[in-house]
């Protein structure tokens, strides 16, 4: 009868132990504030702690203001700089801003201190961590169609990442509403870098290099 209780508490510890750590996997973290006073909700996956925005700075973290272009030199520009899809300020405190690559290779700083842009190898940190490339991109969507474009495939945002579709820039403007393409501060080659693209079609999260002048989304993870 002893080990009858003593298995019994034992179960009932393991149990609890899961269901903590079960819930203790997508946690709250603090609000983080940008150089422009943009305040940001951040989420702790695994052990990540991520912006659960996109980026909408205007200066890199020395006070230098970004440059913000336009018109049709975008894919020109060799230099950091953003623009706003289809030159839309009353989308950017849900959508973001939209950078090329080069901002995010700017040694002033684009992500706030204590921040950085995620490698290559931490969004697929992220991607394992909530169950591979097939799957995890509807834990980081978005869960309805608010701005997702209907069918949002899959999406539960499960990990509270809160992914949303901010679109393109590759001189015109395309797919916003239905893609969310991510950048990584991990180039491919001298011409393109790496790339994590969410479609509302799909639950899965794709990777595809992309030429360093496209503007697209941006999110931060904790250093």
């Amino acid at each position: 009868m002893k080990n009858y209780i003593i298995f019994i508490v034992f179960a009932v510890i393991v149990s609890t132990s899961c269901e903590e750590n079960k819930s203790n996997k997508y946690t709250n973290s603090d609000e983080i504030t940008d150089i422009d006073g943009n305040i940001y909700k951040t989420i702790k996956i695994g052990n990540q702690v991520w912006m659960a925005e996109n980026l909408r700075v205007t200066h890199f973290r020395n006070g230098n203001l970004i440059p913000n272009v336009y018109n049709n030199t975008w894919m020109d520009i060799t230099a950091g700089a953003y623009t706003k899809y289809n030159n839309d300020d009353n989308i950017i405190a849900t959508y973001g801003l939209l950078y090329n690559w080069f901002a995010i290779a700017d040694s002033r700083n684009l992500a706030p201190v204590g921040w950085h842009i995620p490698s290559d190898e931490e969004w697929q940190e992220l991607i394992d961590f909530l169950g591979g490339s097939g799957i995890s991109g509807g834990k980081l969507k978005e869960s309805d169609t608010t701005h997702w474009d209907n069918p949002n495939i899959g999406a539960t945002n499960e990990s509270g990442f809160t992914a949303l579709p901010g679109g393109r820039c590759d001189g015109d403007f395309y797919f916003l509403n239905s893609h969310g393409y991510f950048w990584a501060a991990t180039d491919f080659d001298s011409v393109s870098a790496w790339v994590r693209i969410l479609e509302h079609s799909s639950a899965k999260v794709y990777r595809f290099s992309y030429v360093k002048q496209t503007g697209l989304s941006v999110r931060c993870i904790k250093d």
